[in-house]
This record gives structure tokens, C-alpha cells and sequence, in this order.
């Protein structure tokens, strides 16, 4: 019988909400801000609000949270429902903070009316100044005290698009001496004349995060509004709203936000590293965003495995990104095709297979699936390309490849016995020459010689060109947020590394964006984006092993 899992902290809490009546459905929200492309860390997010409703009944909006023109961009809602439906989700209603504009300034002129907000013309550093300091307590702004009429009066003077951005805003009325600086009468509105993507220029004031983000999860009627361990000093705040406005009482959930290693999650540092010119956009397939994961060969099964391995927590840590890279082998390994690839191509020539004779072998495509994945054909003939690095002038101990007078086996075709070599006038080895065995054909294998070695090999009458790109990690520290200086100092200069010249399998002269191939011995790889019919491009989505937690011991 096989052992149930525990519940994480927040389906206990929802469990309990369930049962004891307090909600009839229960209702998420994915809420991201239409400004950057979505990364592996909202993936967490994703997975767990949709991931809930799917276990509990119910269902999860998308709502954008786009309450700042000046970075939001339609380009980035578009891709950010693309990714949520590449992982497999399907929210229930689209929605936009923008949505709510009206409502949300009705709230305002209510909260004003009720002597609980303020126009304040102070500049940014003088309300700074008496906001005061975690261990400082803050002062009262001298427009503090302003009556409901005049700050009516001024709210809707600043609605009226006739004073400029920075001359006053909307501030809550709450507690200066609070403990929570957010309590310090934080602001609701400021002023902004700047065109929005979807409401255009009707509006020149938007709300601050903190007013907009608790009233929309009322207005949907959210149950579980679940953010990350940064809002946890937020939630009084947000329930403060909800309290004096007397709307429906959505409640805020913190956990444990995703910091994964070698890597950075800050949109806006990311922003940077597309501006700078660093990576290739942001489905750069060296970039931690859903795109560019997708791009370079991840799986949305992978990366939901993933989030479900890491768990919801309540305390900070980081996540090696091996556990990620382990999760997307695992799956790949399931379904990839296995093809072969020759990356640093030296020639063989089998001396005495039949010249100008061509004959067609047969591959499993997937041994690890249950019908083996089909099979493909493959062209042989009597020349080869296979990796340099089979061969040893002189081998070493326990060498199982290719050496003077060594013999191995050729995938899906015959063991073949090295008679010799040639060298070119750069000294290196330009050719080996083998002889083979008629009767070890694979699958027909009659001539009982066992061999230790098995290499790949693409006959080079037959095989076709591409570039392959092998990607690291984007930085060389663990945490570049945590050290010193600017965070791009610690950039891995070998991040991308592109062979213009590999030789494939005519096979892959077929594949496509969605299919995932293993390159024998090399690795999991997926063909770009950017590829064509004559110029095949191929991603290395992840090596065979974890090669780096050797190297970097």
C-alpha cells in the first residue's frame, strides 16, 4: 500500500476552511504584472494555485496586475498566457487590475469621505523624512489633517490629468507611530500620465500595489489570495483595507518564493541582462524564464515534477538547479529519441566493406519505452564519422574504445577492429582505418567475440550538418544576488558554446520544435527556434549526467 502524502501547510489550511464551511468554492488567482517574462519562480505559483483548485474543486483567475504603464507591455501578457497554457493550466476568467479602475477610485473617494485618507503635496523626501525608520518612529505630514472635503476636492483635481506627475499624492490614513512601516500611512495613488496599454489615456492617477491588489482579490471573491514571504508584512495592511471598506474578506497566504542557484529571479535584473545585450532575448535558452526553458528543450511535465519535489514552505532557502536539470533528464530519458550526433567528427574507414556497397540498419528509437519508442532506419556504408574522442594513439588503462589494434562495437551495426592510422601535416590524426566483422551485424550477431566498447558513428556519405549549441550556467557563484558589486561581474563567459559543424543522422533532417531528442552519449537536445531546412540548429537541453557537481567539488 503505498504511503499517503502529507499536506503542505496551505491545504491543511484550505482543508479546514473547506470543512468547516466557510467557503462553498474555492478560488485562486495567478496575478503576475504584465512587465517581464515569466520565470521558473512563478512557475512555483502557478503550479501551486492552480494546482489547489484542481485538487479541491473550484477554479483560479488570471489577473494581471497592471497598474504601471510605464513598464507593461501587451507583448508581456501574451507570453505570460502562453506560458501558463504551455504547463498546462487553464485559468477560469481572464481579468485586469484595469478592469477594476473605476471601482478601485471609488474606494478611494470612500476611504477619504470616512476620514481615512489624504491628499499629501509633500515631496518624496520630505514624506520619506517623517515616515521615520524601522527603529525611528515616523511624524504626522502637515497634510494630515486636511478635512474630506478639500481632499476630495484635490483627489479629483489630481484625476482631472492637470497637475504633473510628483506634485501630491494619495496617502491611507492610518498609524505613523506603527511598528509596520507599511502601516505608516502608506500611498494609495500617485499620479502618472503615461498611456496605458489597455485603458489608454482615460486615466492619469493608478493605484499603488498594495491598494489595488487585496480590493481585486475582493471583488473576485477570492478565498485564498497566496503570495509570496515578502508580502507577509503586507497582509496587515491588506486586511486593513478589506476592513474599512466593508468589502468581502478575501484572506493573504505566504510561502517560501523559489531562489534557485547559479541563476537570478529579479524581472528587472533579468530586464537588464536583455537590454545589455548579455543573452539573446528572453527565451534565451540560458535564461530562467518559462520561455526560455521551453525553448531550450524543458518539459512542462519536468517542470512541474519539480515544483511538486521542491514543496511549499515557510522559510527562505535556495534550490540547486541540478534538482531541476535531474527532473527534466528523468522525463527526457522517457520519451526522447535516441539519435546519433558526431560533434568533434573524425573519419573511419572500414578497409575492407564492400566500396560504393550502402546498407540500411535498423534503430530503437526509445528503449526505456515500452515499444521501444518504433524504430528508425540508418544509412551505413563503408565510411564514418565518429567523435575524436573515441580514439587513443596510446590508451590508457581500462580503455574500452577505439586504439591501435582494439576492437569495439558500432550502435545498431558491427564490431570493428582498428588496423591503423593516418596523420596529417598538423600531426593530428586525420583517419582510422578498421577492418569489420561480417557476422556481429547487431541483432544477428553470430560471432561469439564480446566486446567492452560500444561508440556512435553517422556514415559520412549519408549524414547532414548542424549547429549545436551547448549551454552552463548563466553565472559562475551560487547566489550573484548575495555577493559584492554588480551581479553581471559573476557572468560565465563560457555559457554558450556553438559548434558550427556537426554531423547527423538524415533522421533529424525531420525534427521539429516539440520533438526531444537524445544525441547517444552526448546528451538531450531540441531544435531552436531559429532553425530551417538548411541551417539545422539544436539545443543541448541538459548532458546525460550531472557533470558539474564533479567539476566543481
Amino acid at each position: 500500500m503505498s504511503e499517503e502524502k502529507s499536506l503542505n501547510f496551505i491545504e491543511e489550511i484550505i482543508e479546514n476552511d473547506l470543512n468547516a464551511g466557510k467557503y462553498k468554492t474555492l478560488i485562486t488567482r495567478f496575478p503576475p504584472e504584465p512587465n517581464g517574462y515569466l520565470h521558473i519562480g512563478h512557475a512555483k505559483a502557478i503550479c501551486l494555485n492552480f494546482g489547489l483548485t484542481k485538487k479541491y474543486g473550484g477554479y483560479t483567475n488570471l489577473r494581471f496586475d497592471d497598474t504601471n504603464p510605464v513598464t507593461e507591455k501587451t507583448e508581456y501578457v501574451d507570453s505570460q498566457q502562453e506560458d501558463i497554457k504551455w504547463l498546462g493550466f487553464q485559468w477560469e476568467n481572464e481579468l485586469y487590475t484595469s478592469d477594476y479602475f473605476d471601482t478601485l477610485y471609488d474606494y478611494a473617494v470612500k476611504l477619504i469621505t470616512d476620514g481615512l485618507a489624504y491628499v499629501d503635496n509633500g515631496t518624496a523626501e520630505e514624506i520619506a523624512v517623517l515616515k521615520g525608520t524601522p527603529t525611528e518612529l515616523g511624524k504626522d505630514s502637515p497634510y494630515r489633517n486636511r478635512s474630506p472635503k478639500e481632499n476630495l476636492e484635490l483627489f479629483a483635481l489630481m484625476k482631472s490629468g492637470s497637475l504633473e506627475d510628483g506634485s501630491c499624492i494619495l496617502r491611507a490614513k492610518i498609524d505613523m507611530l506603527s511598528t509596520n512601516m507599511l502601516m505608516r500611512d502608506p500611498i494609495i495613488y500617485r499620479i502618472k500620465h503615461a498611456s496605458h496599454h489597455r485603458t489608454g489615456d482615460k486615466w492619469c492617477i493608478y493605484p499603488m500595489y498594495d491598494f489595488a491588489h487585496g480590493q481585486s482579490d475582493s471583488i473576485e471573491t477570492i478565498t485564498h489570495s497566496i503570495c509570496t514571504l515578502e508580502y507577509v508584512s503586507h497582509r496587515e495592511l491588506y486586511d486593513w483595507f478589506i476592513e474599512k471598506l466593508g468589502i468581502f474578506p478575501s484572506k493573504q497566504y505566504e510561502f517560501a518564493r523559489l531562489n534557485l542557484s547559479y541563476t537570478v529571479m529579479s524581472k528587472r535584473k533579468l530586464l537588464q541582462l536583455v537590454n545589455d545585450g548579455v543573452v539573446i532575448g528572453w527565451d534565451d535558452p540560458r535564461m530562467p524564464t518559462i520561455s526560455g526553458l521551453r525553448r531550450r528543450g524543458y518539459t512542462p511535465e519536468s517542470i512541474r515534477e519539480f515544483c511538486e519535489r521542491i514543496g511549499i514552505a515557510k522559510r527562505e532557502n535556495i534550490i540547486e538547479l541540478s534538482l531541476l536539470e535531474f527532473c527534466v533528464r528523468e522525463h527526457l530519458n522517457k520519451i526522447a529519441t535516441r539519435v546519433m550526433a558526431v560533434l568533434d567528427p573524425i573519419k573511419l574507414v572500414i578497409t575492407n566493406y564492400p566500396e560504393g556497397v550502402e546498407e540500411i540498419l535498423i534503430g530503437e528509437n526509445n528503449p526505456e519505452a515500452e515499444d521501444k519508442g518504433g524504430t528508425r532506419e540508418i544509412p551505413f556504408s563503408n565510411e564514418l564519422w565518429i567523435e575524436r574522442e573515441d580514439f587513443m594513439e596510446e590508451p590508457a588503462k581500462k580503455w574500452f574504445r577505439l586504439a591501435p589494434g582494439a576492437v569495439v562495437r558500432l550502435k545498431h551495426a558491427y564490431i570493428v577492429k582498428c588496423e591503423g592510422f593516418e596523420i596529417g601535416s598538423n600531426g593530428h590524426v586525420t583517419q582510422i582505418n578498421c577492418s569489420y566483422i561480417p557476422e556481429s551485424k547487431s541483432g544477428e550477431d553470430t560471432s561469439g567475440i564480446n566486446v567492452k566498447g560500444t561508440i556512435h558513428w553517422v556514415s559520412s556519405k549519408h549524414a547532414k550538418t548542424a549547429e549545436i549549441r551547448t549551454y552552463d550556467r548563466l553565472f559562475t557563484v551560487e547566489s550573484p544576488d548575495a555577493e559584492e558589486g554588480d551581479f553581471k561581474d559573476y557572468l560565465n563567459p563560457n555559457s554558450m558554446e556553438v559548434i558550427t559543424k556537426a554531423y547527423i543522422e538524415p533522421y533529424l533532417l525531420n525534427a521539429d520544435q516539440d520533438g526531444r531528442y537524445q544525441f547517444i552519449r552526448k546528451g538531450y537536445y531540441t531544435l531552436d527556434k531559429t532553425s530551417s531546412a538548411g541551417n539545422l540548429i539544436f539545443n543541448r537541453t541538459v548532458s546525460l549526467k550531472d557533470a558539474w557537481a564533479k567539476t566543481n567539488k
